[in-house]
């Protein structure tokens, strides 16, 4: 008996440990250092949450940039995660031949393919910048202003030195509705 009372305190007491004190200090922790990103790095408009720098959204309108093809229809309440389709993959080839058939030859893959996660908000400089002749017509505006917002907008490599630049495709379709 004196056993399970000692076994049932220590549950009580890492209960209260891991359940309550810890999770809250690091709350706590992360509202006084990292608050934005605490907080899930929203973008508001007009005291409007208009979506997270932290997950793509489904962008087809010819007006914007469009993110990578997301195999989870970029919904964040499944599970992240790519196609899981091989190089071998008949539905693969099909869907990457569709998609080079909308965007041309000589689109770039992160246009075909899509992301490891289904949510990277990211994409390269090189594909924004393929992007700007279809965004400039649709939107009847000069290519050298779509450049100039492309290159306004490059985040830098992490830590300085680690991967490519890239811009945030989110962020950056914030900014061309500023042009207007």
């Amino acid at each position: 008996m004196n056993l399970f009372k000692v076994a049932i305190r220590t549950f009580i007491c890492m209960t209260v440990i891991t359940g309550v004190i810890y999770p809250l200090l690091v709350t706590g922790i992360a509202q006084l250092m990292l608050p934005k990103l605490a907080n899930g790095s929203l973008l508001y408009k007009e005291e409007r949450t208009v979506g997270s720098i932290l997950i793509a959204q489904n962008v087809t309108d010819e007006r914007y940039f469009w993110p990578r093809p997301s195999a989870i229809d970029y919904n964040p309440l499944k599970p992240s995660g790519g196609s899981n389709l091989g190089p071998t993959s008949q539905k693969l080839k099909d869907i990457v031949a569709q998609r080079k058939q909308k965007l041309g030859d000589q689109a770039p893959a992160e246009l075909l393919y899509a992301s490891g996660s289904g949510l990277d908000p990211h994409i390269s400089v090189e594909t924004a910048y393929f992007q700007i002749p279809r965004i400039a017509k649709a939107r009847a505006i000069p290519e050298d202003r779509v450049k100039a917002l492309i290159d306004a907008h490059i985040e830098g490599k992490q830590f300085g030195f680690i991967g490519a630049h890239y811009v945030n495709v989110l962020i950056l379709n914030h900014a061309l509705e500023e042009l207007k």
